[in-house]
């Protein structure tokens, strides 16, 4: 049986890399005592696929991992159980059985969504205007910017890869709201092209945008959040609808 499990990933989490966060879901996995496949030969491993790494830094409200299991329980009692042995900043969200035949999460990214907001310091005069500006930027016809890769670096159009910026609202963490004087703060909701034919990380849009305006971006100014991650479904015009990872399972009644 395919289980598809979605967590959140928050606080000092954020400066986990992913291999760690891999290591970390093995262990959990095994103090809750899912009923997990192994598999075969010499040394064998649990079978579990994460569905895009994180990059550091970032927090998130929508991380995924697929894993095989041999037997469940339901979803509410799974939850319980993983979270109960989870460390502060990860916590379960949902626990579904996907279809038999289900691709497995990596294989299908194809966006992802964000939100940006500036960190507490570094807040030029006008928030909302800056948020506006740049989306406005990102809303161009063409934007070349210079990816890097595997394979050193080449120029793509950045445009058609963005499939959503409008300015937003971001709630402040609790603990940083005194800081900030605030509960929520202007930000800027990004819809990104993810997945391996073209991974793009919000960064690259900031990074065009301060080039855009004859400027370094300061490294530390932003506070990053990934939202969620979708798959495409194509129809027959070829017209993309995404639907999130956790849309293509059903949750496991008691």
């Amino acid at each position: 049986m395919k289980i598809r499990i979605k967590f959140f990933k928050q606080g000092d989490m954020k400066f986990i890399g992913h291999l760690d966060v891999m290591r970390y879901f093995q262990k959990v996995i095994r103090r809750a005592d899912v009923d997990i496949r192994y598999s075969e030969g010499f040394s064998p491993h649990q079978l579990m696929s994460f569905a895009a790494p994180l990059s550091v830094g970032l927090t998130s409200n929508g991380e995924y991992v697929d894993i095989d299991v041999n037997s469940t329980g339901s979803s509410a009692e799974m939850i319980r159980r993983i979270n109960q042995v989870s460390v502060e900043g990860i916590q379960v969200l949902s626990y579904k059985r996907l279809p038999e035949k289900a691709a497995n999460a990596m294989s299908i990214v194809a966006a992802a969504d964000y939100t940006l907001q500036f960190r507490p310091g570094y807040e030029p005069e006008d928030e909302t205007n800056w948020f506006q500006e740049f989306a406005s930027f990102l809303a161009s016809p063409s934007i070349p910017v210079s990816k890097k890769t595997k394979k050193g670096e080449r120029e793509i159009d950045l445009a058609p890869l963005i499939y959503k910026a409008e300015t937003c609202v971001c709630p402040v963490p609790e603990e940083k709201q005194e800081e900030r004087g605030a509960a929520e703060v202007p930000g800027i909701f990004l819809r990104l092209s993810a997945g391996s034919a073209a991974n793009i990380k919000p960064e690259l849009a900031l990074d065009a945008y301060y080039k855009f305006l004859g400027k370094d971006r300061p490294e530390f100014a932003f506070l990053i959040q990934r939202e969620e991650v979708y798959a495409a479904h194509y129809d027959e015009n070829g017209r993309a609808e995404f639907i999130s990872l956790d849309d293509l399972g059903e949750n496991i009644e008691g």
